[in-house]
């Protein structure tokens, strides 16, 4: 029988903590072995994504865009879909060994010396 959250130390992240993403993905690894038994392949852990990404996109659509919402929907959904988003990545990330804290780091890096004016001078960028 699988331990209730609280007694795994799992609860402790509460919304009050902000967590580092080495953390995240250090809870995300705990959960996975105390509550949720395993992770899912890789591959399944990809389609999954695919799928919550999919999910998101509707709620944008609906909330952004010009689709409106089907009867028990809402708006309020979004939140938890980048969530589940945020989740099945950080899954993938655990799985194929990569630090998304680091990995995070070296993209920002990367973007702020590749793009260091070119958005600057983007004139579709300007604002009057």
């Amino acid at each position: 029988m699988t331990p209730p959250p609280s007694s795994t130390g799992i609860g402790a992240a509460d919304a009050n903590e902000s967590l580092r993403l080495k953390e995240i993905q250090k809870l995300v690894d705990q959960w996975i072995s105390t509550v949720g038994v395993r992770y899912f392949n890789e591959l399944t852990n990809t389609a999954i994504l695919m799928e919550e990404v999919g999910e998101l996109a509707r709620i944008m659509a609906r909330a952004y865009g010009e689709q409106s919402f089907k009867e028990g929907e809402s708006a309020e959904l979004l939140a938890d879909e980048m969530a589940d988003v945020l989740w099945v990545l950080i899954c993938l990330a655990n799985q194929t060994g990569v630090d998304l804290e680091e990995a995070f780091k070296k993209n920002l890096r990367k973007k702020t010396t590749r793009d260091a004016l070119r958005h600057q001078n983007n004139t579709k960028l300007k604002t009057d």
